[in-house]
C-alpha cells in the first residue's frame, strides 16, 4: 500500500520560496570575472514564490522575489529545496504585472 499523499499549505503570512541557483562564476559590470568561490555576506538572492498563506498580500505564486539568503528556514520536499519566510522579510517583487514599479527590469 502506497503512503497518502498531503498537500503543503502555507499558513498566515508565509511565503515558500524556490531559490535560483547561480551558476557559478558571473561578471561585474566592469567585465571583471567573479569566481563562485567568493563569498558576499550581504547579498541579496532571486527566487521563486511557490506558495503563499492566507494572509499575505502582495505576493502570488510564480512571481520572483528578492530577500536575504540568511533570514529564512529551509525545508526539503521530494528532494527539492525551498524556503520559507515572512512576507515581510521580502524586498521586492519582480512581475508582469506592474503596479508601483522602478522603472527597471530583468
Amino acid at each position: 500500500m502506497s503512503e497518502p499523499k498531503f498537500e503543503v499549505q502555507m499558513l498566515h503570512d508565509r511565503v515558500m520560496i524556490k531559490v535560483e541557483q547561480e551558476s557559478g562564476e558571473r561578471r561585474s559590470s566592469g567585465g571583471i570575472v567573479i569566481p563562485a568561490t567568493v563569498q558576499q555576506s550581504n547579498r541579496l538572492a532571486w527566487g521563486e514564490v511557490c506558495g503563499v498563506g492566507h494572509h499575505v498580500r502582495t505576493v502570488k505564486v510564480g512571481d520572483r522575489v528578492l530577500f536575504h539568503p540568511d533570514d529564512q528556514y529551509e525545508v526539503e520536499i521530494q528532494g527539492q529545496e525551498y524556503l520559507v519566510m515572512r512576507e515581510r522579510d521580502l524586498h521586492a517583487i519582480a512581475s508582469e504585472r506592474p503596479e508601483h514599479g522602478t522603472g527597471l527590469y530583468l
